[in-house]
């Protein structure tokens, strides 16, 4: 490993101090993982990981990411405790990695207050040892698959039925002033059943929520739907039933063949009949169906779904033509049927007002020349793609970029997306992760 490159940086022998760090680093053989530790000397540490007992030497662990800080120990107790969701085991350093996660890495580090400053490590220039072995299964390519998609399906559940918790539902509405809701008709149409005990055992966190700030909030009306499928969280039964409230008046009714799908006729009718703003969480297998009927209606909402559908080609047009935009908030760990714990990449997303949005900060707008090179390149065909919410602020033409900068905000800052579909970028033949192509308005 080679010296530091950042000119301010001192060892802790020219000093007679020690000092402190943070990195963020990645195992070759792991491109789904990375590590987040803490050390007072970062080459004797990236030592020790390629020195590992037992390690494959076909297997070279790297920095991504290193700065200097105050207190490492606790900026690393901050880091354990604001992504849990995304720690691969509780007692060990493993983190989920993919552009989005280590950009939202990044913005949390940089924003906290015992960071100091970033530090660059230029590794050494090895040989490439080829290795040839005998081929014994099809390589992805032959199989017509990605990492991704292997990634993807590694990942996927056979039910995708997420109950979100009473907290990430209040943290969210919160953040939106009360005349948004004044004499409005709610309408909860994803399972959100109300129970006799009124707790989350029984009642979706929805529910919950505008039952009890029906009269702060100056609702008219609440219509919560209970859907009839094989699983039942809340014990309600195999009937669909629609809840409605209005004022102090409650009723309960379960019409015949109601599914409380909101497909189903009667739920449309609701939806385009009554409802004046929609707030749930569908599932996310159903997103593309359940945007296209939420949207098609005409109505505001306050929704949750799949944190990466800004990038996927079936969502990229309704962020590009203005009918939706991120919330305030994420969502990463909600219930299952069974009341168990679980984790997915939620985002609130909605068409209601989102002003002074917080996260827009971790937009860095700055001339091209000045985005560390690390954080722009060039793909084959020639377009520029950054990194780590880096926007280059005198560039007129298109650029890639990752969901995070969409999610953060940037078509609030004078840019627009120019493609209906997502942006698969390949460097040196190979594919990327998919981007967004945006540009300077």
């Amino acid at each position: 490993m080679s010296d530091l490159t950042n000119s301010e940086f001192c060892t802790p022998a020219a000093t007679g101090t020690r000092r402190q760090y943070l990195y963020i680093v990645q195992s070759s053989l792991e491109p789904a993982k990375c590590k987040i530790g803490i050390t007072d000397n970062l080459d004797r540490r990236l030592r020790e990981y390629n020195a590992t007992t037992g390690q494959s030497k076909d297997n070279i662990y790297s920095y991504l990411f290193t700065c200097e800080v105050k207190n490492m120990r606790e900026i690393e107790n901050d880091i354990k405790h604001n992504f849990p969701h995304l720690r691969e085991q509780a007692s060990r350093e493993i983190y989920f990695y993919n552009a989005a996660l280590f950009d939202m890495y990044i913005s949390f580090i940089k924003s906290h207050p015992h960071f100091r400053r970033e530090i660059f490590m230029k590794p050494d220039e090895k040989k490439q040892v080829i290795k040839i072995v005998k081929k014994t299964t099809p390589t992805l390519r032959e199989r017509g698959l990605s990492r991704k998609d292997v990634m993807q399906r590694a990942k996927n559940i056979n039910n995708d039925e997420f109950y979100t918790r009473y907290a990430d539902v209040e943290k969210e509405i919160e953040m939106y002033p009360v005349e948004i809701w004044r004499d409005k008709c709610v309408f909860c149409n994803c399972d959100d059943a109300v129970g006799e005990t009124r707790t989350e055992k029984d009642s979706s966190a929805f529910a919950l929520y505008f039952i009890k700030n029906f009269v702060r909030l100056g609702l008219r009306k609440l219509i919560c739907t209970h859907y009839s499928g094989q699983m039942d969280l809340f014990q309600a039964g195999a009937k669909g039933y629609i809840f409605t409230k209005e004022g102090v008046r409650e009723m309960t009714t379960a019409p015949k063949g109601y599914t409380g799908c909101f497909e189903d006729p009667l739920s449309l009718k609701i939806l385009n009949e009554e409802a004046d703003i929609v707030c749930t969480n569908p599932p996310f297998s159903r997103a593309r169906d359940y945007w296209r009927v939420v949207i098609n209606s005409g109505k505001k909402f306050l929704i949750i779904s799949n944190e990466s559908n800004c990038v996927n080609t079936a969502f990229i047009p309704y962020f590009m033509n203005g009918q939706v935009w991120a919330g305030y908030n994420r969502v990463y760990t909600y219930l299952n049927p069974k009341r168990e714990i679980v984790r997915a990449a939620g985002r609130w997303y909605t068409n209601l007002p989102v002003k002074d949005r917080p996260t827009s900060r971790n937009l860095k707008f700055v001339p091209l020349d000045e985005i560390p090179e690390r954080f722009k390149k060039y793909d084959d065909a020639g377009t520029l793609c950054t990194d780590n919410c880096y926007i280059p602020a005198d560039y007129d033409g298109p650029f890639a970029v990752s969901a995070a900068p969409i999610l953060n905000g940037i078509l609030e800052k004078g840019y627009k997306i120019v493609q209906d579909k997502k942006y698969v970028p390949y460097f040196n033949g190979r594919e990327a992760f998919a981007r967004i192509l945006v540009q300077k308005v």
